[in-house]
């Protein structure tokens, strides 16, 4: 899936990816960043993985496109 950040706090270490589908928003924790910056800004185009079930969404592989 593709998606932008649409909030992310780097001192907690997570945020939120709206996807591009118009889901609800997705969980997006520091260790589901892949490489080695960990890090992601607001506004970000990012490609990941959806996991976990309709209610708790999370993102997973997050990749900075």
């Amino acid at each position: 899936m593709q998606g932008y950040v649409k909030f992310y706090n780097l001192e907690k270490g997570f945020g939120f990816i709206t996807p591009d589908d118009g889901g609800p928003n997705v969980f997006a924790h520091y260790s589901a960043i892949v490489g080695a910056f960990k890090e992601l800004s607001e506004g970000q185009r990012v490609e990941f993985d959806l996991v976990g079930g309709s209610d708790k969404p999370r993102a997973s592989n997050i990749n900075p496109i």
